[in-house]
């Protein structure tokens, strides 16, 4: 028994097989890896180690210039041209010809952070984040989804999506908490497994309309001590194995071909600098065949000295480094080729650990063909968006939704209600219905993509005609009403900016909910978050209260559920605190407001 399924159940069964049983063996291209690697100059070797925001670069000529091997749009770095799937489809293309002028002809690896659809793209189809997913409890349906997503950014050229997110997140004051599917690793290793399968296709590269997935972001990023974002996961070796591990094991075994590294620490050490679990655990004990690559600018963060983080990185394990700045500011990719390339001369990097690294990447390329062609099938162009892919997304809407409470059995409600007033900004607001990773970054309010439909707009085409739909954003004009819902939540938030000391429903949402709950009328409590969040008194205060996560661009898929046509089917993927004081949950000892798998039927 290995020491890993020794110390933690969940590995037995992954392991059950070996790792390689059933994981695809991207060394089988490695003859002709060899044969290109022995061609090419340290210049060269560098370039492919380099994945550089588009913004970063002069313009798309400098990927010829310094041999490139990947670019990426970062979640505010879109074509100069304009944000549609044709103008992403042009300035994709634009950057992978510069890479085929090149002296060897080594196609260009596009990335991009594809999380819950292809989100930076107006018009594309924006699913619920992962805790949405999670709640879900459904791998089929998971896969469905990220396999639309592929289709998607395949659509503009596009064969890279840092998604999905295997983090186990423990703390809801963690920013990032909806990018996880659970806190439950068990389940967290289930979906991410799913993800990958839809987004790579059963094998990598057997399927242009298939992606490069990138399992993300190890390791322990879920741990950090107060679910500080790019923080320290304080715990021994044994727990970090057992909670946190797991779903890179099961990634492997999946055939992900790409990881990514976590900004955090463990017990002090940057992980981007941690040779121990980069190298000896992910590469050697697990097996990984595919490439590593590092978070944005991460590396920075190792030591004072640029070139030292380049030094430790490299050497730690790193196969690609991320590096968004441009010229004229901090650490641009040009500086990190020339000190690289000075390490090496130096004998402070070995040019075998430089071979490595070009060859994981180069296997991967000629997995995925890109050597044979990556023309963009323009059906897939056409297709963003669509209404077969829309149904995909309705469907994980209404199969989220977790219905917490239902006094009376208010819901489903009657499609022919003679009064309904729907209240609460976020009723109609389709980019806090979407969440963060939405067309911006930290996402924004407001109407952020063509295409979608709010909840409002999709209660008003569900009602009855004979039916009455006032719309009262601040809660001021209730009077007359038959029933009420109140929609409310969290504003747009994404890394960093969504870290908070308290996840509480905020006090203007409660008033809200109370005002409704006075005039005697029967409320319902629509919840859009990206965490389970201190409800206060709204749970009194509502008869019935559905969490509805972030669900994205497809409010009929709450429609759906909310007036019968389907029941509720999601249970929670994570424990519900009844205060500030039981977060986290998994340490609070008391007794949760709702444990993880609660969802009531109606």
């Amino acid at each position: 028994m290995s020491k890993i399924s020794a110390i933690y159940p969940v590995f037995a069964t992954i392991l059950a097989a070996g790792l390689s049983a059933g994981a695809q063996d991207f060394s089988q291209n490695d003859g002709k890896v060899a044969a290109l690697l022995s061609q090419m100059t340290l210049d060269e070797k560098i370039g492919q180690m380099v994945q550089a925001d588009c913004m970063a670069l002069t313009n798309a000529s400098e990927v010829a210039t310094y041999d490139l091997g990947s670019v990426l749009s970062g979640g505010n770095s879109d074509p100069a041209a304009g944000n549609t799937a044709q103008d992403w489809l042009d300035w994709v293309n634009g950057y992978k010809a510069e890479a085929l002028k090149t002296r060897l002809k080594i196609p260009l690896l596009y990335g991009v952070d594809a999380v819950h659809g292809h989100n930076n793209i107006l018009g594309a189809v924006i699913f619920p984040h992962h805790i949405g997913l999670g709640a879900t409890h459904d791998p089929d349906l998971v896969r469905q989804a990220e396999r639309v997503t592929a289709q998607e950014v395949a659509g503009t050229g596009i064969r890279w999506a840092f998604d999905p997110c295997v983090a186990v997140p423990q703390d809801e004051r963690w920013g990032r908490t909806y990018e996880g599917y659970s806190d439950d690793t068990r389940w967290v290793s289930e979906l991410g497994v799913a993800a990958i399968q839809g987004l790579q296709g059963s094998q990598l590269g057997a399927d242009p309309q298939t992606v490069l997935a990138c399992a993300k972001h190890y390791l322990g990023d879920g741990g950090t001590h107060n679910g500080v974002d790019q923080g320290n996961t304080e715990c021994d070796e044994a727990t970090l194995r057992a909670r946190f591990l797991p779903p890179y094991a099961a990634a492997v075994k999946a055939g992900v071909g790409s990881i990514m590294v976590s900004y955090s620490s463990w017990n002090g050490v940057k992980m981007h600098s941690n040779k121990y679990l980069l190298t000896d655990v992910l590469k050697g004990e697990l097996g990984f065949q595919g490439f590593l690559v590092s978070d944005w600018a991460a590396i920075d963060q190792i030591a004072p000295d640029y070139k030292e983080d380049v030094e430790r990185s490299i050497n730690a394990g790193l196969d690609m480094v991320m590096i968004p700045y441009g010229p004229g500011q901090k650490n641009n990719f040009v500086e990190f080729i020339q000190d690289l390339k000075s390490l090496v001369a130096e004998g402070k990097v070995a040019p075998n650990r430089i071979d490595d690294a070009v060859t994981r990447i180069l296997r991967i390329k000629f997995q995925m063909g890109l050597f044979d062609g990556d023309a963009t099938d323009p059906a897939l162009t056409q297709a963003i968006g669509s209404p077969e892919h829309r149904a995909v997304a309705r469907q994980c809407v209404r199969e989220s939704l977790v219905l917490l409470k239902n006094e009376g059995h208010v819901l489903p409600l009657s499609r022919k209600i003679g009064n309904l007033v729907v209240a609460g900004e976020a009723a109609d607001d389709l980019g806090m219905q979407c969440g963060g990773w939405t067309i911006d970054w930290q996402g924004k309010v407001g109407n952020v993509t063509p295409g979608g439909t709010t909840l409002l707009q999709a209660i008003k085409t569900t009602v009855s005609p004979d039916t009455q739909v006032r719309f009262s954003a601040d809660g001021s004009d209730l009077a007359g009403a038959d029933a009420i819902v109140v929609v409310v939540g969290e504003k747009p938030y994404a890394e960093m900016k969504g870290d908070t000391k308290k996840p509480d429903l905020t006090m203007d949402d409660q008033m809200l909910i109370a005002r409704a709950q006075a005039t005697g009328k029967p409320v319902v409590t629509i919840l859009f978050s990206g965490r389970p969040l201190v409800l206060g008194k709204a749970l009194q205060n509502s008869s019935a209260l559905v969490a509805a996560w972030l669900p994205g661009t497809e409010g009929e898929g709450i429609t759906d559920v909310l007036f019968g046509d389907y029941p509720f089917n999601g249970s929670l993927p994570r424990p519900w605190p009844k205060t500030d004081r039981q977060i986290p949950t998994l340490s609070s000892g008391g007794k949760c407001l709702f444990p993880d798998g609660f969802g009531l039927k109606n």
